[in-house]
C-alpha cells in the first residue's frame, strides 16, 4: 500500500484516545535537514547520507558510464516532470500512437512502460487491502456450508478466514475511531475560528483566545504548539486535519470495504494468473505522487540545475504502474516484474508491501524469470515498526515452494539524518535476517507531480536510494552481475557502532544495529564504488 500522509500534531490526541496511529502516517519531528542530505557524507557534512557527492567528486570524474534501465513498479510516474523527462525510458522498438504492437512484446504502444491496473475503460485508482479481498473470497467459499463439519484444508482455511475477519473488524473499528477524533478536532477548531472572527488567524490570535471548555483548551494547545511550523492556518488545516480525514475516509470507503471491488475497470480474468497481456499504456495514472517521488530519488536529472539530484547520473526510468491506493495484487506484481525483466530493466525498485498474499506462486515465478535475466530487485521493508523476521511483509524473496529464494534481492529499512540513537527511523520495519541494509528514508526531498517537489518519509524512500546506488554501480561497472552488485552494496555499508532506539509495544529499548539488519549498517556509495573497482 502506498501512503505518504501525515498529521503529526493530532497524533497526540489519537494516542490519548488509546489508539496507536499507523506508523506510515507519522511524520519524523525535528528541523528540515540539509538539502540533498541523503547524498551527503557523514564526516564532512554531519548528516548520515550515503556519500554520493563525494563519490562523484573523488572517484567518478572522467570515467565512462553507460545508461542503466531501472523499472519503477509503483503507482505511476509523471513522465513530463521537469526533473525527470530527460531520463524517462522510451521503448526504441515501439512507434508512438499507431495502435500497433510494433515490437511484438504483447503490449501496444508501450512507449515508456505499462499500466497493469487500467484498460481502455480507464484506470483503477482505489482498491482494497489484500486482507479484504481474502475475506471476500472466503465469504463466498463458505457461504451456505456447515462450517462445523469441515475437515482438512477446508477446516484450516476456515480458521484462517475467522482470523482474517477479526483482523479486518479491528482495522475498521480503529479507522472509525480515528476518523471520529479528527472530525471532532476539526469541528472544535471551526467553532473557535468563528469566535475569533478571522478567516486566517495568526499565532497571537490563538494565544490570546480564552477556551470555553476542555476541548477548546486542548485544540488551542495543539495549534499554539504547531501553527508556527506552517505557512498559515490553511496550511495547518491541510496537513493536520484534511489529509487525515481523507486518509481514513479512503480506508473506510475503499481499503476496508468488502463491498467495493474495482477490478471490473481492468477487465481481465483476475483468477487466471497465467494471463499476462492486459492493461493500457498510461504510465502516469490518476495519482502519480508516490512513483514520481521514488523516481526522483533514483535518478532526478543531475545536470539541469533544477529541483533535486538523484543518486544515479545515467539512468532511464521505466514506469510500470501496478500499485493502486490500496494493496497491490499479486497477479499485477508478477506481470510487472515480467514486463520489466523482459524489456531490459537491470534494476527493479519495489516500494510497496502488504501483510497478506493471495497468489505468491505467481510472484515467485516472475522473480525466477528476473533472476535468470540478471536483474537486481530492491524492496522496501515497510513502515509498521515491525520485526519482519516474525511478521509477514509481502512480497518476499523466499519462494513458497521451498525451492530457494530470489538471490539478487535487497531488502531495505529506513534510516534518519543523525548518527545517534535516532538513526533507525521510528516507523521502519527491521529484521536481523530478513532486512539487509538501511538507507536514508526521512525527510527526503524529491520530485512530485506537475514539476513540484516535496519531502516524504518511508522505507519507500529508502529503497530507491539503494536502487539508485545499484544503478550507479551498474552504470560505471557494467560487467558486474546483479549478485556481484548486491554483494558490493552489502559489504560496503558504514557499520553503526552505537546503539539505537527501538520501540516495541509501549516500551523503548536500545539495540545494536546488527539486530535490525543483516549488515548492521547504512549503504554508502563512496565505499561501494571503491569496492566495485576491485572486482
Amino acid at each position: 500500500m502506498l501512503t505518504m500522509t501525515s498529521f503529526p500534531s493530532l497524533k497526540k490526541a489519537i494516542l490519548i484516545a488509546g489508539i496507536c496511529l499507523p506508523i506510515a502516517l507519522k511524520a519524523q519531528n525535528g528541523p528540515a535537514p540539509k538539502p540533498n542530505w541523503q547524498n551527503l557524507d557523514l564526516k564532512t557534512d554531519t548528516v548520515f547520507g550515503i556519500s554520493t557527492e563525494k563519490a562523484y567528486s573523488e572517484l567518478l570524474k572522467g570515467k565512462p558510464h553507460v545508461p542503466v534501465l531501472v523499472a519503477v513498479i509503483d503507482g505511476g510516474v509523471d513522465i513530463n516532470h521537469e526533473d525527470l523527462k530527460r531520463i524517462i525510458w522510451t521503448n526504441p522498438n515501439e512507434v508512438a500512437g499507431n495502435s500497433n504492437d510494433d515490437d511484438k512484446n504483447g503490449y501496444t504502444d508501450d512507449m515508456h512502460g505499462w499500466d497493469f491496473i487500467g484498460s481502455a475503460n480507464g484506470n483503477e485508482h482505489y482498491d482494497n487491502t489484500e486482507l479484504v479481498r481474502c475475506v471476500r473470497l472466503y465469504t463466498a467459499e463458505f457461504k451456505g456450508k456447515d462450517t462445523t463439519a469441515l475437515t482438512g484444508k477446508e477446516q484450516t482455511d476456515f480458521y484462517a478466514y475467522q482470523k482474517m475477519r477479526t483482523d479486518l473488524a479491528g482495522k475498521v473499528k480503529k479507522a472509525q475511531r480515528i476518523y471520529a477524533i479528527i472530525t471532532n478536532f476539526n469541528e472544535i477548531l471551526k467553532s473557535m475560528l468563528s469566535k475569533i472572527g478571522k478567516s486566517d488567524p495568526v499565532l497571537s490570535d490563538f494565544q490570546s483566545y480564552e477556551p470555553q471548555n476542555n476541548g477548546e483548551a486542548y485544540v488551542k494547545k495543539i495549534v499554539v504548539e504547531n501553527l508556527g511550523s506552517y505557512k498559515d492556518m490553511a496550511d495547518f488545516r491541510k496537513n493536520e486535519i484534511d489529509d487525515g480525514l481523507k486518509h481514513f475516509s479512503e480506508q473506510l470507503n475503499y481499503h476496508y470495504n468488502v463491498d467495493f471491488d474495482p477490478r471490473s475497470i481492468v477487465g481481465d480474468n483476475y483468477n487466471d494468473s497465467s494471463e499476462h497481456f492486459y492493461g493500457n499504456n498510461d504510465v502516469t495514472g490518476p495519482d502519480a505522487e508516490h512513483g514520481t517521488h521514488v523516481s526522483g530519488i533514483i535518478g532526478a536529472d543531475r545536470e539541469n540545475n533544477l529541483g533535486v539530484m538523484g543518486v544515479a547520473n545515467d539512468v532511464r526510468i521505466m514506469s510500470v504502474r501496478t500499485v493502486p491506493d490500496g494493496d497491490e495484487r499479486d497477479k499485477d506484481v508478477a506481470n510487472a516484474i515480467r514486463y520489466a525483466a523482459n524489456n531490459g530493466a537491470k534494476v527493479i525498485n519495489m516500494s510497496f508491501g502488504k501483510s497478506y498474499s493471495f497468489d505468491k506462486k505467481a510472484v515467485d515465478e516472475a522473480l525466477k524469470l528476473a533472476m535468470s535475466k540478471d536483474v537486481l530487485v530492491i524492496h522496501a521493508a515497510g513502515n509498521d515498526n515491525q520485526d519482519n523476521d516474525k511478521e509477514p511483509h509481502f512480497p518476499t524473496r523466499i519462494y513458497q515452494d521451498k525451492s530457494g529464494e530470489a538471490a539478487a534481492w535487497i531488502e531495505v529499512g529506513a534510516s534518519g539524518v543523525n548518527d545517534d540513537k535516532t538513526l533507525k527511523a521510528s516507523f521502519s520495519n527491521y529484521g536481523k535476517t530478513s532486512v539487509d541494509v538501511f538507507a536514508p528514508g526521512v525527510k527526503i526531498n524529491s520530485t512530485t507531480p506537475n514539476s513540484t517537489y516535496a519531502p516524504h518519509d518511508g522505507t519507500s524512500m529508502a529503497a530507491p536510494v539503494v536502487s539508485g546506488l545499484a544503478a550507479l554501480i551498474r552504470s560505471y561497472y557494467p560487467k558486474l552481475t546483479a549478485l556481484q552488485v548486491k554483494e558490493i552494496i552489502l559489504k560496503s555499508v558504514v557499520k553503526v557502532a552505537h546503539k539505537v532506539n527501538l520501540k516495541v509495544g509501549d516500551s523503548e529499548r536500545k539495540v545494536s544495529f546488527d539486530e535490525l539488519c543483516v549488515t548492521g549498517g547504512v549503504v554508502n556509495a563512496y565505499q561501494a564504488l571503491k569496492l566495485a573497482a576491485t572486482y
